[in-house]
């Protein structure tokens, strides 16, 4: 019987939640810690099943919300509360109910509220997550005023109580804003690290950007560490492939899957991708990993 994946209560572009299965049957278990240098989401995390793990991510937003739940601060009942309220305002705010939207937005920006950082998750265009260079929200909303319906708000309140039973407390569950180069380091040789960073050439919308130069040091981190790992990276679509692919990642183990994305600004982003997992360590039976991968398109061989 598979086991029910817990899907977390912040919403963001290239979430992994199809893809938990087969990362897990990836993973190999080990003795030490999980640590997750990009923790985004934190889908993959509250799914590893691990009791100890670091987690981080240079977004301070993300962050704060996990550990205010870590402490008890944000509760399912508080989320409820809040989500219905601000709903109510919402369905009823002037010009469809982008008036409310930047209210919360300009509110958001200045006090950096864990609840209103949900509510501009839940309420933003398409489900992405961008900032400005200053660190503000500068999503536009999805122009659904109705959208904190009573079953939406239950959905994202239950999502809360679910994470908050598998959040460890400290020193158990540790949470970071640092660079991911301060994080790898931490990693010992019975840890496993998995790093989802942002995809090259594909999303551009991380807290900090993503450059190749930052590809480039976190290959050399995960060349040098004890620790085993898994880096998730895209392989290719219908239009082009990872060039990150042949220049650092083909020297290590790589299994592929086909997946969509159902969110994105761009058109040409919420189409399939063929994902890979690389990883450091030896896998058994290799092909049973590689679920529905495709030929790379002829126009794509020739690059």
């Amino acid at each position: 019987m598979n086991k029910k994946i817990i899907v977390p209560p912040i919403k963001s572009q290239g979430i992994k939640t199809k893809l938990i299965p087969w990362i897990n049957s990836l993973a190999p278990k080990v003795s030490g810690k999980w640590i997750e240098p990009f923790l985004g989401t934190g889908v993959v995390a509250f799914n590893s099943n691990y009791n100890k793990a670091i987690l981080n991510d240079t977004n301070p937003h993300i962050i704060n919300f996990y550990k205010q739940i870590q402490t008890g601060a944000i509760s399912a009942p508080l989320m409820k509360r809040y989500l219905e309220s601000e709903g109510a305002l919402l369905s009823s705010a002037g010009d469809n109910g982008y008036d409310h939207y930047r209210a919360v937005r300009e509110r958001f920006n200045k006090e950096f509220s864990p609840f209103d950082f949900i509510f501009l998750s839940r309420a933003g265009f398409n489900g992405m997550m961008r900032f400005s260079k200053k660190g503000f929200w500068n999503i536009p909303f999805c122009k659904k005023p109705d959208r904190f319906a009573q079953a939406y708000v239950t959905k994202i309140s239950n999502q809360v109580a679910n994470v908050s039973k598998i959040i460890k407390p400290e020193p158990d569950w540790t949470f970071y804003n640092k660079s991911f180069s301060e994080i790898i380091p931490m990693a010992g040789v019975d840890d496993l690290i998995y790093c989802e960073p942002p995809y090259y050439g594909r999303y551009v919308d991380y807290y900090n950007g993503w450059t190749e130069s930052d590809e480039e040091s976190l290959y050399n981190l995960l060349r040098e560490t004890k620790a085993k790992f898994i880096l998730s990276t895209w392989h290719h679509n219908n239009w082009r492939k990872n060039d990150m692919i042949d220049k650092y990642w083909s020297k290590f183990n790589i299994v592929t899957k086909d997946h969509y994305y159902h969110s994105g600004g761009k058109v040409e982003n919420r189409q399939t991708v063929v994902e890979a997992l690389v990883c450091n360590f030896d896998l058994q039976e290799i092909e049973a990993h590689n679920h529905g991968i495709r030929e790379i398109p002829a126009q794509l061989q020739l690059l």
